[in-house]
């Protein structure tokens, strides 16, 4: 079973990336850490439900990974937005086999945290991106657990394409996250939808 596991802001820098997610939660973002397998770094906020929100850009300051970044992160451009959904899988290897598309299983650590997570070659994952990444977690407290919930909660996560159909189609069977949904559209992007102390709240 695939089931969400967290949501990710992409900016052209990890400032642009930050203060967009904080002017559309309401909520500041923490620093989370870097990743040298990648060359990126990121900001972190929890979510209740044990999930969570990574804003992440590249890291200017790192040596250039050995290998495509992920997230289709050296081609990003443009304005930060919400441009990534990754689902937490028990099998990293069993869901390959069903989901090939979705990349080869990369091992990452940053800090205590170790996990397996799946980036195509190009780092530029199916669907123009919108093709969830899975995750593996070999942590035994993952950030969705170990972050405070700040008092948000994802009521709905829409992933718009032209093609949503036919991603409905291969995840649907086996995607257990009631929240995300799937919409045809002309444009493909990624909507989130948040219950806040001070009312709903929309990020895209």
């Amino acid at each position: 079973m695939l089931e969400l596991d967290h949501v990710a802001v992409l900016g052209e820098t990890l400032a642009e990336a930050v203060s967009h997610a904080e002017s559309a939660l309401g909520q500041p973002l923490s620093p989370g850490g870097a990743h040298p397998d990648f060359g990126t770094h990121n900001f972190l906020i929890g979510l209740e439900d044990e999930l969570y929100l990574e804003a992440i850009a590249v890291d200017f300051s790192a040596p250039a990974p050995g290998r495509a970044r992920w997230f289709g992160l050296d081609s990003f451009a443009g304005p930060a937005r919400l441009d990534k959904w990754i689902c937490r899988v028990p099998d990293i290897a069993a869901a390959l086999e069903r989901f090939p598309m979705a990349g080869e299983a990369v091992a990452v650590t940053r800090g205590s945290l170790s996990w397996k997570i799946s980036v195509p070659r190009d780092g530029m994952l199916p669907f123009d991106g919108l093709f969830p990444a899975l995750i593996e977690w070999e942590s035994p407290v993952p950030p969705g657990v170990s972050l405070a919930g700040a008092g948000l909660r994802l009521e709905q996560l829409t992933v718009a394409h032209p093609r949503a159909d036919e991603l409905q189609a291969l995840l649907g069977p086996v995607l257990a996250s009631p929240q995300v949904g799937f919409a045809v559209e002309a444009k493909p992007a990624l909507r989130a939808t948040f219950a806040t102390a001070s009312g709903r709240r929309v990020l895209q």
